[in-house]
């Protein structure tokens, strides 16, 4: 399927994921695949596209299973020899009455919403075809809990020169620390989901560094972004935007034209550009 553009959204069978694959079918010139880590929920989630008129296509994607991301990558490869748009959205959160120990929300939340977004970059990123769009869904707790953590660790997180190795070992330095219990004294929040956002939004600044260095030229665009609050299973029913709301800044970060070669490793939050 040589020339055809194709846009991956990962977990995308529900909320902000869902609302962007939408988006991508009525406005991308492509191929849009919605996945899922349960084949059943991901073709249940295409079928209600299908009844709104829309044509999305499934594929199973666990981002915690290296051999799923690499089916995932495999078939791309061979199918389309390569990719043109991939939305990092798939990401957990507990909720704030949840009484799992802390420990444990750690260790959970950052095996998805870091380390499995770290693996999926690490084997698709490479696919990316020049004029690509990557976009790796963050959130505006990233921006909140940096302050909240020690001086040392700001300083690390905003380095411009900071390595992913780096990166690598703070996070597992946090899910060790909280599994001792002594996070706190070390310097981090008692927040995992926003240590593991901070975790995203700076893989996605090294990430952007790395492309400007190794296919400078080929006007391939990274950026992280926050979709806002948003009424889904992770924020609840009283949030302010709806899930087609939140999907508006990742589907315009998916979506800038091969005009602008900006923005790019930037944290953006309604279409703007926040400081880090």
């Amino acid at each position: 399927m040589a020339g055809v553009r194709v846009a991956v959204v990962t977990g995308s069978n529900k909320g902000v994921g869902l609302a962007v694959v939408r988006a991508l079918c009525r406005q991308f010139q492509g191929d849009v695949y919605l996945t899922a880590r349960n084949p059943q929920l991901g073709e249940e989630a295409v079928k209600t596209l299908n009844n709104e008129g829309l044509c999305p296509l499934f594929h199973q994607l666990d981002i915690n299973d290296l051999k799923s991301i690499r089916a995932l990558q495999d078939f791309l490869k061979e199918k389309y020899g390569g990719l043109d748009v991939l939305v990092n959205n798939a990401g957990i959160a507990f909720k704030a009455a949840d009484t799992t120990p802390f420990a444990i929300q750690a260790e959970v939340i950052l095996k998805t919403n870091f380390f499995g977004t770290r693996n999926v970059c690490n084997e698709l990123l490479p696919l990316i075809k020049p004029n690509g769009r990557v976009v790796n869904v963050s959130s505006i707790f990233s921006q909140t809990t940096l302050p909240k953590c020690s001086p040392e660790l700001q300083e690390r997180f905003r380095s411009a020169t900071i390595t992913e190795d780096e990166l690598v070992k703070l996070m597992e330095t946090f899910v060790k620390d909280a599994g001792n219990g002594v996070h706190e004294e070390n310097g981090w929040p008692s927040f995992a989901y926003g240590v593991s956002k901070i975790g995203v939004t700076v893989l996605s600044r090294i990430q952007a560094r790395q492309l400007k260095e190794s296919r400078k030229g080929e006007g391939i665009l990274l950026n992280a972004c926050c979709p806002g609050w948003v009424r889904t299973d992770m924020a609840g029913p009283n949030a302010t935007k709806s899930p087609d709301e939140g999907a508006e800044t990742p589907v315009y970060l998916a979506l800038l034209p091969t005009s602008v070669d900006s923005p790019f490793g930037l944290l953006i939050s309604d279409k703007k550009v926040l400081a880090w």
